[in-house]
This record gives structure tokens, sequence and C-alpha cells, in this order.
């Protein structure tokens, strides 16, 4: 089932998008000393005087922060620009928030100006927040059902590989040095070229193309480029099964999403599983990860090499989710991943209180931290992306993600802005905040969550009716509001507007 266009889209879409979300994450953290040594230069030849250690802090905490900000910019605008554009052609258009955002990174040093830096991670936090909802909407609609969870994960795992990057190249043998920083956001250029000259040569998602262009000839050949085979009527007839129950294909709104009930429950658990996603702590073991390697005796200048192992246990987990998503399923992994994590943030919890009292613990502690990087990894990492683009039907999806990334922004956020108070407050008990979040999402999800595992699209709607208290044929017309019409009516009005090239206004 793994075509060569398929991995090529795959692994081009992700390269061009949620790698470079994962690099901007840990790009910052290697040359912070330098950036803010350039913030208080620069103030200084300004105003004739050093910045004060509050507004340097707040220039940098801004600088870090505000890429949620426009990430969830890009959360907010993503649903209209699919609508218009597609999946593919938005992931291409999308390369121009990241080019734009290297160049204003890249040049704020020549320039003598910190407000390109902070401008250009804000750009770079819209890229971010629209390929985050674009690509696993374009990777759930070209696999098939057989693969699609695994397909899904390739989002997580360049993820890992973006942070992993990022991390490599803030080596001081690289470009971790005063005078190479700009580099390292200039190097965002390359992953967008690269996939500005890959991805316009394969096909936009045949479901977009179906079932909203109402396109058939070229939905056919997308299927036949991405299944690698001529016949696909099966597909075909597939998608037009879906059309038939949705009777008309005009995209919902986050408004009318939230008000269907038949998919109430599918809405609560994307909220859920999207939130338990960011809070779940895993911003506050890379807080700590210093700290605790610190404690353990490692040498200041060999925390940087030491710390690449969180990347590379980072990257080997969602690789490992990746092959083994459709044998264990999506359910096991999720509830799995998020049940070890309460287990080692409990372990942690004890060990860095106890650590000064036995000599040992501080080698526990790196273990829980490599734990915890590997169970989030292994399913709660990238498994709701894909749940997201499995709970709905095509004309919801937009909305659908649109809800998604907002709660990941929202979330995110809050996460930069009150950790450290609540670290401040709780010292090393903070983790059980997180263990506390972690039990909570397993505990919902274990009574609420179906497995989605080679299922299509409808049936995972049907998993979720009686849920939702609403019969599979209310569910149906809750679905999508419009005329009634025989399926043998419609199929023939499509087939025949279908084979002039254009397709009548009201037919699906």
């Amino acid at each position: 089932n793994w075509s060569v266009s398929l991995i090529v889209a795959s692994l081009t879409g992700a390269f061009g998008s949620s790698f470079l979300y994962g690099y901007n994450l840990s790009v910052v953290n290697a040359p912070a000393v330098y950036i803010k040594k350039f913030y208080n230069e620069t103030w200084e030849r300004r105003y004739g005087f050093s910045v004060d250690e509050s507004t340097l802090t707040l220039l940098w905490s801004i600088t870090v922060s505000i890429f949620a900000i426009g990430g969830l910019v890009g959360a907010i605008i993503v649903t209209p620009i699919v609508k218009f554009f597609g999946r593919k052609c938005t992931l291409l258009l999308n390369n121009v928030f990241a080019v734009t955002a290297a160049l204003l990174m890249s040049l704020s040093l020549l320039a003598g100006s910190f407000e390109m830096l902070i401008l250009g991670r804000i750009i770079m936090g819209v890229d971010a927040g629209i390929s985050l909802s674009a690509l696993p909407m374009y990777l759930s609609e070209i696999s098939p059902k057989e693969i699609r969870g695994s397909l899904g994960q390739v989002t997580a795992i360049f993820i890992c590989i973006g942070v992993f990057t990022g991390q490599v190249l803030g080596l001081p043998e690289i470009f971790g040095q005063e005078s190479r920083w700009p580099y390292l956001f200039g190097a965002i250029i390359v992953p967008s070229l690269i996939q500005v000259m890959i991805l316009p040569f394969l096909p936009e998602s045949p479901r977009y193309l179906l079932l909203e262009k109402h396109n058939t000839s070229k939905a056919e050949k997308a299927f036949q480029t991405f299944l690698g085979k001529d016949d696909v009527s099966h597909e075909v007839e597939e998608v037009l099964a879906e059309s038939r129950v949705q009777r008309n294909t005009k995209i919902v709104s986050i408004l009318q999403l939230l008000r269907t009930r038949a998919v109430r429950w599918q809405v609560i658990t994307v909220v859920v599983t999207m939130g338990c996603y960011q809070l779940c702590g895993l911003n506050a073991i890379w807080y700590y990860t210093n700290n605790i390697f610190s404690e353990a005796g490692i040498k200041h200048e060999t925390i940087p090499y030491v710390t690449l192992s969180t990347g590379a246990v980072e990257t080997l987990a969602a690789v490992f989710s990746g092959l083994v998503i459709e044998r264990l399923g999506r359910r096991p992994l999720l509830i799995g991943g998020f049940g070890l994590m309460v287990v080692f943030f409990a372990v942690l919890t004890v060990s860095l209180t106890l650590q000064k009292t036995v000599h040992w613990l501080p080698y526990l502690s790196i273990f829980c931290i490599l734990a915890i990087i590997a169970s989030f990894c292994i399913g709660p990492g990238g498994i709701p992306f894909v749940l997201t683009g499995e709970f709905f039907q095509q004309s919801q999806r937009p909305a659908a993600f649109m809800i998604a990334g907002t709660v990941n922004w929202l979330s995110n956020f809050a996460v930069g802005l009150l950790f450290p108070f609540i670290q401040s407050g709780l010292q090393t008990y903070c983790f059980l905040v997180f263990a506390a979040i972690c039990f909570a999402g397993a505990t919902y999800l274990f009574f609420v969550l179906p497995e989605t595992k080679n299922k299509t699209f409808h049936e995972i709607s049907q998993a979720f009716a009686k849920r939702n208290k609403v019969s599979l044929e209310m569910q149906e017309m809750n679905h999508y509001a419009g005329e009634r019409k025989s399926s043998a009516e419609q199929e023939s009005n499509f087939t025949s507007s279908a084979d002039n090239g254009d397709t009548k206004k009201g037919i699906v």
C-alpha cells in the first residue's frame, strides 16, 4: 500500500511543515545568551544605556512565547485557506510565511533590529499553525485506511526530527556561536525550498477533488498516483458513498460543528486529547533537563551533547509508534502513553526531592526524563492529529482542525505563561500537576475513545452514534442540511455531469 508517490508526498509535506514546527521549538535554546547580548547592545546603541534585567527578561519571554500567538492566528485562518486553495496548495503557499520569517530573523543582527527577530517569530508561528492543521488533513485524505495511522504519524516523527536538528545545529561546533546564530534561523529556508520544488508535481487530495471540487477525473488520477494502481473504482465508490450520506458538501462552520449533536463527543474528545497534548508537562521536562544533568555530575560544557540524547529518544519513539500503530491501534498507544507518563512523573518527583540525599538518584532522574519523552512520543505526541482527521466527515474536517489547533496553541501559550509560577510555588512537586493531567486524560480516553484502526470515516461516526444518542439515520440528517435525494438519482446526476468535466451544484 505504500506507493512511491505516497511516501514522497508525506515526507515532502512533513519536511516543509511539521519539521519546521519542531525545529523552531528548540532552535532558540542554544543561542539564547547571544541573542540577549544582541538585545542589550541594540538597546544601548539606541538609548545610550544598558537595558535593565527585567526589561531584557520581558523581551526574551516575548521572543519565545509569541511563537504560540502566531500559531493561534494560523490555526484560526487555516479553515478558509484550505477550503479555497485546497490542502496541497495551502502547504505550498504557507512557505511564503516561512521564507519571510527566516529572512527577518537571520538578518536581524545585520540590521541591528531585535524587532525583526520578534516579528519573524510570530510569522513563523503563523506558518506552524497552518501547517499543523493542513498537513494532517492532507495526509489523512491521501492515505488508504489500512495505513492512515502510520502515515498520520509522519507529522509527529518530523516534529521530533525538527527538534533534534535544532539541537544539533545549535552545537558550538556548528552554529551555536555568537557570530553564527543568525544562520540557525536562515536554515529554515532549506526545507521550504525543497517542499516548493517537489510538492507541485504531486496530486491534490483526491477526496478534496471529488467531494469539494466535484472533479471526478482528477480525483481518479490522484487515487491512481497515491495508491499505485490503475483500478481505483472501489476507492472512488467509497468516497461517493460518503457523499451520498452527506447530501451536500458545503463546508461546516465552527459554530455549526459545535451545534451538531451527532459529533458532540468527537469534538469533546479532540479538545481533551489536544489539551492534554500540550498540558501533559513535556515542556516542563525541557525546562528541567539541564539542571538535572548538572546535578548528576555532568560537566556544564558537555551538557548540550548529552541533551542530544533526549532528541534522539524522542525521534526513535515516534518512529516506533509509526511502525506499530496499525497493529496495536490508536487507543492502546494513546492511553498507554499517558499512563506511563503518570508513573514516570511520580518517580521523577520522588527522585528530584531526594536526589541530594542519595548519590545515585540523579541518574534515576535522567532515566525518568528519557522515559517520559519516549512515553509521550509513542502515543500522545502524534495520535491526536491522526484522530482529528479520522473523527469527522469531509465538510466538517476544516472546522474540526481549526478547533483542535486553537486548543493546541492556547494550551501551549498557557504552559509557557503559567509554568514558571507553578514551578516557583511547588518546586519539584510541580510534576504531580502534570501527572494528574495525564491521569485524567487517560481515564477519559479509556471510557470514551473507540478504536479507529482500519475503519472508514463513516464507520468511525457509527462508533460514536450511541454515545451521541442519535440513530444512524438521525446522525446522517444532522451531519448535513439539505434536500434529500435518492442515491440512484444522485449517482446518475453526479456521473452525467462529471462526464462533462463539471459537476452541477447541489448534487452531492
